[in-house]
């Protein structure tokens, strides 16, 4: 600049690297791949106590008395706590319905529920203090099912329910009940040239994040406290915890320490309120970090589900009607329950043009383990169904299945069965034809000139077969999930965005509490602050609760939601950098008058390119921070009786095609490919929407050949809480994945883009059925499926929680050192 101010060297400006658009790597990615970066689990404060949880050995009883004195007298032991040690009396807590006790008073509900914590100076220490509390049960009838949950005089779950669900559910043990009706589904199947009917059961799944849960509560000298810990949302942790600790919110600092996965798993809590508890209790900083083993009893599952479908078509293979009933386990307390009811309801019928429509879902309360948040959300499981349907429709008319799909499938202007207008892109039939018309595996692919290579083939290493009895199948499927969170609720995000010059250039931080737990939304805060402000320095803050709440990292909604924050902070930032330039620059240049300008390559620019002022000439020594609050557009409640409203604000599609070999002598699958198309809007990040499609894609995969949390039915204990026997797709379960992303912009989201990560989980898992019915000729009806259900050795039927039949060993467990049929028991 020259001595007079004005700005010297006009030239055209550079456009700045690493914007949207483009596959900037993540800056976790090299710490995560070599092991170096530091999770939750990983924690260290001077002088920190170790926590550790007493749960129930038993799935439903009266607890008849707590023994803590041995505990209590154990050397290195700081404090016990039971449900009377807690300090105010609010005890219960929750995401929507506060149903769920700190720790258990007057009975347990489901097996692994926390009755006490111990704190001590060494985790063994911990755990053998833990070991030696003494809880005397008198175990209660157990609710497991439908039948067991409203048989007349049934035992209720929870006895004095009054939240705003209980006035318009049919009986106490239903969390809630979501109706959809459209047209008339009786005058519709009376048109009908075909109507299938199938009864479909879907398994319990994990969220099987490596990382367990963990965290650190470190007392503070205001008697508050800060809390670090791995989560999806931590103002939602916050408004939970700190009335249970009795301290207003800004006394509860919260940070987010690295996460380890979440796919849903984290959105409740965990340890937190224990950690905190006992932080306060004995004055020093607690860490908790649960084993594997622990971590299925301490995160709630996918819920699994019983669903009963009708289709109905004509001749020319148009939909007449459909007609369903959706039956979720939501286990002992409420979780995330009612909002997934609400999805399964509103998105039951698929991706289909169909006006006449007769919906019910529901969820229950049982003794079975809680279930909410998983990747999917209720769409999931209504998807395996209804797309096995779409198969039985097709077979039954003769018509090609894929086709069968592209006739009926909806397009943009298609009116949900809810009654809300599809008002952005929806390539439903596009995706069926692209993911068609990938190029095929090759045949006989294990087949070599030195004889079979037996890693190709079902069994693989093992050496089960060298092609004997293996017959290939390809099957199809496409799958439609909103994007955001749902029925009129308040969705939002904050973003604080600050732009300073630092060292003789610009430097923009960006400051939000989303949680990052893998997506790679802290890569795309960057990209979209390098696009907004022409800034490649960027610096990403810590996620805590010292700026607003960023929502929930779940419901694909953080790139749209989030990022559209980050993005409207940096337009409200731009706009005061420029009158900052028009105010100390616009004499010296007309454009800054008259033209459209854009920060640049660290510039100020025209439209044209014309460089007016380099940006660290601009700021000189002031800041610029704006912190500012973004929402997508309302929605609204469905309505109670008629599941009518535009509940959803985005919608996304994704289509599979699933090529398998399935060994019809033993049982074996081998996934040789799984094929997807997707249509993401907008890719900010190709490389990470390719990545999250893949993940979703292998994650589906799990659940329809392997993944099941298996639930004893007499006992409602789990029997397989461990990654021995919960069996997990590793990467050589991990067939090829090619992917064909279709990028038709919404207009009204952030950049057209569009919510990716859950809509890859709910078509792959029904396209890998789909191939394994077409390999067989066998009528599969639930997931996942196993070994026996391919040859014919399941025997009768089962109920969806009993043990297999032989596909691996699985046996009763209960929380380590403890007995599980006595009425005084120990544990840990």
């Amino acid at each position: 600049m020259a001595a007079d101010g004005a700005p010297t060297g006009i030239t055209q400006g550079t456009r700045t690297g690493g914007g949207i658009g483009e596959s900037t790597l993540r800056p976790d990615g090299v710490l995560k791949v070599t092991g170096e970066f530091a999770y939750a689990s990983d924690m260290w404060h001077e002088d920190m106590l170790w926590g550790q949880i007493l749960r129930s050995t038993v799935a439903h009883a009266e607890i008849l008395s707590v023994d803590t004195a041995e505990a209590l007298a154990t050397p290195g032991v700081y404090a016990v706590m039971t449900y009377d040690d807690l300090p105010t009396d609010v005890r219960h807590y929750g995401l929507e319905i506060q149903d769920t006790p700190v720790l258990a008073h007057g009975k347990v509900r489901h097996h692994g529920e926390p009755v006490a914590i111990v704190a001590a100076d060494h985790p063994e220490t911990a755990r053998r203090a833990a070991a030696r509390i003494r809880v005397e049960y008198r175990e209660l009838p157990l609710v497991t099912d439908e039948a067991s949950a409203t048989a007349p005089g049934a035992i209720l779950v929870h006895e004095h329910r009054d939240d705003h669900h209980s006035g318009h559910v049919p009986h106490p043990n239903i969390v809630h009940r979501q109706p959809v009706v459209r047209g008339d589904a009786d005058a519709a199947a009376r048109r009908a040239d075909v109507i299938v009917t199938g009864d479909y059961r879907f398994g319990m799944q994990d969220q099987a994040f490596l990382g367990p849960e963990s965290g650190l509560a470190v007392p503070g000298e205001d008697g508050g406290l800060d809390l670090y810990i791995a989560t999806q949302w931590l103002h939602s942790d916050l408004r939970q915890i700190a009335p249970v600790l009795g301290l207003p919110e800004d006394k509860v600092r919260m940070t987010l320490s690295g996460v380890g996965g979440a796919f849903g798993g984290r959105e409740d809590l965990s340890m937190q309120i224990h950690a905190c508890l006992l932080a306060l209790r004995t004055g020093k900083p607690v860490k908790m970090v649960y084993n594997r083993f622990e971590s299925f009893f301490g995160h709630v599952h996918r819920h699994p589900a019983r669903l009963h479908y009708e289709h109905g078509a004509t001749r020319d293979g148009r939909l007449t009607h459909v007609r369903c009933r959706i039956v979720l386990d939501g286990g002992a307390y409420a979780s995330a329950s009612p909002a997934v009811v609400g999805n399964a309801a509103s998105l039951s019928v698929g991706p289909y043009v169909c006006d006449d429509v007769d919906i019910e879902a529901l969820a229950l309360y049982s003794n079975n383990p809680p279930c909410g948040a998983m990747r999917g959300f209720g769409a999931v499981q209504a998807c395996f169904a209804y797309e096995a349907q779409m198969d039985k429709v097709a077979a039954e008319l003769g018509l090609d299945p894929v086709e069968f799909r592209r006739i009926n499938a909806m397009e943009q202007g298609t009116v949900m069965p809810t009654g809300q207008p599809v008002d952005s892109p929806a390539p439903v039939a596009e995706l069926l034809r692209r993911v068609r018309a990938m190029p095929m595996p090759p045949e006989r692919q294990w087949e070599s000139s030195e004889g079979a290579d037996v890693r190709q083939l079902p069994g693989g290493l093992s050496n089960t077969t060298h092609g004997e009895g293996v017959v290939r199948g390809v099957g199809y499927a496409v799958g439609i999930k909103n994007v955001g969170f749902s029925e009129g609720f308040d969705d939002y995000s904050t973003a604080r965005v600050r732009l300073e010059a630092a060292g003789g250039r610009p430097v923009v931080t960006v400051h939000t509490a989303m949680a990052e737990v893998g997506q790679g939304g802290v890569t795309v805060h960057a990209q979209i602050a390098r696009t907004e402000l022409g800034v490649t320095q960027v610096t990403i803050q810590p996620a805590d609760t010292r700026v607003g709440s960023a929502g929930s990292t779940s419901a694909s909604r953080q790139t749209y939601v989030t990022g559209g924050a980050v993005k409207h902070a940096c337009e409200l930032v731009r706009e005061r950098v420029l009158e900052i330039g028009r105010r100390r620059l616009g004499p010296y240049h007309p454009a800054w008058a008259t033209a459209e300008l854009l920060l640049e390559g660290g510039k100020v620019v025209t439209r044209a390119g014309e460089v007016l002022a380099d940006l660290v000439d601009v700021l000189e020594d002031e800041v610029v921070e704006v912190e500012e609050e973004w929402r997508h557009r309302p929605t609204e409640p469905f309505d109670r009786r008629t599941g009518q409203g535009n509940g959803h604000v985005q919608y996304s599609f994704a289509a599979h095609r699933a090529v398998v070999e399935v060994d019809t002598e033993l049982g074996l699958v081998k996934v040789i490919e799984l094929a997807c198309a997707q249509d993401v809007g907008k890719a900010l990040n190709p490389l990470s929407v390719i990545g999250q499609i893949q993940g979703g894609t292998v994650q589906g995969l799990g659940i329809a050949v392997m993944e099941e949390i298996v639930v004893d039915p007499v006992t409602a204990k789990v029997r397989n809480p461990s990654f021995t026997d919960y069996l997990l797709p590793t990467i050589l379960d991990t067939p090829a994945l090619p992917v064909d992303v279709l990028e038709l912009a919404d207009d009204h989201a952030p950049y057209g883009l569009r919510g990716v990560g859950e809509a890859p989980t709910l078509s792959s898992t029904p396209a890998v059925l789909a191939a394994i019915r077409d390999a067989t000729g066998l009528a599969l009806d639930r997931t996942p499926v196993r070994p026996e259900h391919l040859t014919g050795t399941a025997g009768p039927d089962r109920h969806p929680q009993d043990p297999p039949g032989g596909a691996r060993n699985v046996t009763p467990s209960a929380p380590p050192g403890a007995p599980t049929k006595s009425r005084s028991a120990r544990g840990t």
